[in-house]
């Protein structure tokens, strides 16, 4: 005993019977146990004074006083130490011990990893004196001298290390072998300031955040599956709270921790079908690097956790009639990478060149009167030039005309074609495709451009590369182009290439164009196209935040529908995509405002992955999310896994409950798939051209028929004059409309902006509910229409009327809204030529 004054903790002092290897006159611990000293002693006397040892868990407060030794021995001599129960066991007091320092006594090893977690050096030198300075001098508060040559360091007990009898501690310390250093898993410890000992560190099961409650330790990678699919890892940061929260903002509510450093993230019912189930707790002990007082996981265990309460999301999963259906719609001739719905209610297909049969002509229109004669229902066009992978849109100008640029390599990547839709629903039409090259041209070479008509009628194309997976094109030009011709150079376009292209852009009321590219987006000036505005990344998936979400990661984009008075902002949502390293198709939508002065953006789970997805606006304000694939990224021969299943998507619903699984396809559509709004409100499924040696290229054309086409209501109809199909802003325009429900009172208008359809990108796409009033009777009533207020909400162009009975839409007619504009910008007489183009000029629809 010495004047440092040992601690006596439960377990007895006679458990501490090895003498030190530097001092033989004292005692060092014995197999697990520790001689443990105090920093703070002030004297001798024959008081009996307390210190307090800790021996809480994180979290908790519980705590062991343990009474100090009184003595009155002067340092440096021997004293006797107090006897336990039947047992006295002498020890030699330390010397040159720094001031403060007591001894603890023995403590036995961690139960699931090392008491004192630092090891110094120790060997043939070791004793009490030394392994006290050397923990000093390393900034630690307690030592341990263990099997007689080892020293240890920490500023707690850990691992549930705790006093254990003094005979324990019987080994001699090789540098001083009056004194004791500990044994076969015993520590002689010393310790100055407060004693704090851990529990053996288990799973974290408070504090956790939202509602998620630990589980148990669960196995994984039974047979090679996975229990938990997303997959995060951190060799620094992970624990419970990290990886929980992570897991629960992309919708997950089942996640579990392994190796200490790995993150996953899934769902109950996959881990329980993989074979998951619950293991000794002991199989979970690896610390969390990111919160070490607790474990994460083992080998092959996961310490699992479950979202309880109120679930993250809700997926309606309707049957029948609501779940809507596929049909058969027709055989095609040929596998269509665009397609566009013309102002003749007609839809013009065109392929990539020699995709199809050698006598195909690469581009064909679709007259659906005659859907039961192919031969008739198909009118071969013509193009000059390749379109693989061009953009498309309809012009303002009163013909309606359909405007395709850019191509695959070469003339074809600068062209610039038009067509203008004639004929009538049985009736064909006798206009073909116009382009020359020589006289009419982009200003660069764009393969995978996107274009957009702008508010003053002007077309915006932008991005591409050179062509066929050459250099980036990192520029935006517009058409018709003024003299000269204009083109402006965006860095953030080059930088980003190659997972920028076909960008999807918009229109904002408020002004500017909203740009969404890879994982990024910004607003820019419709007048200088330089950024306004940059908003946050867009989220991607747990397994990698940078996954994008435009070509060749390829998700899809859209704009949620605009209410009258159109005064809100607005909200657009992207959809799928892909990572670009393991190709992980990605599940999930986000949406953001724009506007707003701080977008951010809000994270939906979709049911599945889907990468080459479709997104298409119906005239009830929902959205249909259909083909693409579950795994890989756009390109031929790079996805796996086609997602049969079709989403709808009604934004009137609250956020995470606005998902419905709908009916399946029998129909991989994969690379090359499309989906386009019909006059009738259904959606036509056409394509697929993935040369991966499993799916077929496809020429089946489907239909899809949302519920409200199946829902057995008698559809409305309306009539409207040629006259009043050109809108001006903030007038009005009326229609007679046949309302078979009777109740003029649940009459709704939507105007769905003409699209042009391909890898994801519906380009024009818009959705607007206009203010609309109707009198007098249901089988003859007026209804007046307010149109848009501006072109920011509605840009010049051509939008197919619906209108609706409660849920159902009958017909739609098209209208054309702020075709002054167009007009006015002499839009109709473009291109200046007199040999190769013909010019609807600017009269007045129907003129």
């Amino acid at each position: 005993m010495n004047a440092n004054n040992p601690v006596i903790a439960p377990g007895g002092l006679s458990d501490c019977n090895m003498l030190c290897g530097g001092n033989s006159s004292e005692y060092c611990g014995a197999g697990n146990r520790l001689d443990v000293y105090k920093q703070g002693y002030l004297g001798s006397g024959s008081t009996v004074s307390s210190v307090t040892v800790s021996t809480t868990i994180p979290g908790s407060s519980s705590s062991t006083v343990v009474p100090t030794v009184p003595t009155t021995t002067p340092v440096g001599t021997t004293s006797t130490k107090p006897t336990s129960a039947s047992s006295s066991v002498p020890t030699s007091a330390a010397t040159g011990l720094p001031t403060g320092w007591k001894y603890a006594g023995c403590y036995s090893e961690g139960t699931s990893g090392r008491a004192l977690t630092n090891q110094l050096a120790g060997g043939n030198t070791n004793s009490v004196e030394n392994c006290v300075k050397a923990c000093v001098a390393a900034g630690y508060s307690v030592a341990g001298m263990e099997y007689s040559e080892q020293c240890f360091c920490d500023n707690s007990v850990r691992n549930g290390g705790a006093s254990a009898p003094e005979t324990d501690c019987n080994m001699n310390c090789p540098g001083n072998t009056a004194q004791k250093c500990g044994a076969g898993n015993r520590l002689s410890l010393y310790y100055t300031g407060t004693l704090t000992t851990y529990q053996p560190p288990g799973a974290q099961t408070t504090g956790l955040p939202g509602n998620w409650v630990y589980q148990g330790c669960y196995s994984d990678n039974v047979g090679g599956k996975r229990a938990l699919f997303w997959q995060s890892n951190s060799a620094t940061n992970n624990s419970a709270t990290s990886c929980l929260t992570k897991c629960s903002d992309f919708g997950y509510m089942a996640a579990g921790m392994q190796y200490g450093q790995e993150c996953y993230c899934g769902d109950d019912d996959k881990a329980i079908a993989a074979g998951s189930t619950k293991q000794p707790e002991a199989d979970c002990q690896v610390p969390c690097p990111g919160a070490p007082q607790y474990r994460c996981g083992g080998n092959n265990r996961n310490s699992y956790y479950k979202w309880v309460g109120n679930d993250i999301y809700n997926w309606a999963k309707p049957t029948g009639a609501g779940a809507g259906s596929y049909q058969y719609l027709i055989g095609g001739v040929v596998i269509p990478l665009i397609t566009t719905v013309g102002i003749n209610k007609k839809i013009v297909f065109m392929e990539k060149s020699g995709t199809g049969a050698p006598n195909t002509t690469g581009t064909y229109e679709l007259d659906l009167t005659f859907i039961n004669d192919v031969s008739k229902a198909w009118r071969p066009l013509h193009v000059k030039s390749d379109i693989f992978c061009a953009a498309g849109i309809t012009l303002p100008d009163k013909a309606g005309r359909q405007l395709n640029i850019g191509g695959w390599s070469g003339a074809s990547t600068y062209g610039v074609r038009l067509y203008t839709p004639d004929g009538s629903p049985g009736v064909a039409g006798k206009n073909d495709w116009q382009e020359n090259v020589a006289e009419v041209t982009l200003k660069a070479g764009r393969w995978y451009p996107s274009a957009m008509v702008m508010t003053n009628g002007s077309v915006l194309v932008l991005g591409g590369e050179v062509g066929s997976n050459a250099a980036p094109v990192p520029s935006c030009e517009i058409l018709p182009p003024p003299p000269g011709g204009y083109a402006k150079y965006l860095d953030w376009l080059e930088r980003t290439d190659p997972n920028n292209l076909y960008p999807f852009m918009f229109v904002l009321p408020s002004g500017g164009i909203f740009v969404v590219y890879y994982n990024e987006a910004r607003i820019l000036s419709e007048v200088t196209f330089d950024t306004i505005k940059t908003l946050p990344n867009l989220p991607g998936s747990v397994i990698n935040p940078l996954a994008g979400r435009t070509y060749p990661l390829e998700g899809t984009a859209v704009m949620l529908p605009q209410y009258a008075p159109f005064t809100a902002p607005v909200t657009v949502m992207v959809c799928g995509g892909s990572a670009n390293t393991a190709s992980y198709a990605i599940d999930n939508c986000v949406s953001t405002q724009p506007e707003v002065g701080s977008p951010t953006w809000a994270l939906e789970r979709m049911p599945s992955q889907r990468v080459m997805s479709c997104m298409c606006a119906l005239p009830d304000g929902t959205f249909l999310i259909l083909n693409g694939a579950t795994q890989g990224v756009a390109g031929f021969g790079l996805a796996t896994g086609p997602n049969l299943g079709a989403v709808l998507y009604d934004p009137s619903k609250p956020f995470n409950q606005r998902m419905s699984i709908m009916a399946n396809t029998i129909v991989a559509r994969l690379y090359h798939s499309e989906a386009i709004l019909m006059p009738d409100g259904r959606v036509m499924v056409s394509g697929s051209d993935p040369e991966d040696g499993t799916n077929p290229q496809e020429y089946r054309v489907e239909v899809f028929s949302p519920p409200y086409a199946l829902n057995g209501q008698a559809k409305p109809s309306f009539t409207i004059t040629t006259a009043n199909k050109d809108w001006g802003y903030g007038s009005s325009a009326q229609i007679t409309a046949k309302i078979p429900s009777g109740n003029l009172g649940a009459v709704r208008v939507s105007l769905n902006a003409a699209v042009s359809s391909t890898h994801g990108n519906s380009m024009g796409q818009r959705t607007l509910f206009p203010a609309v009033s109707c009198t007098g009777a249901a089988t003859a009533a007026t209804c007046t229409i307010t149109t848009p207020p501006s072109a920011g909400v509605a840009p010049p162009g051509w939008y197919m009327l619906f209108v609706l009975d409660g849920p159902t839409p009958g017909e739609a007619e098209w209208v054309r809204i702020g075709g002054a504009i167009a007009d006015a910008a002499n839009l109709g007489n473009w291109p200046p030529t007199t040999g190769s183009f013909s010019h609807p000029g600017t009269g007045a629809v129907g003129s």
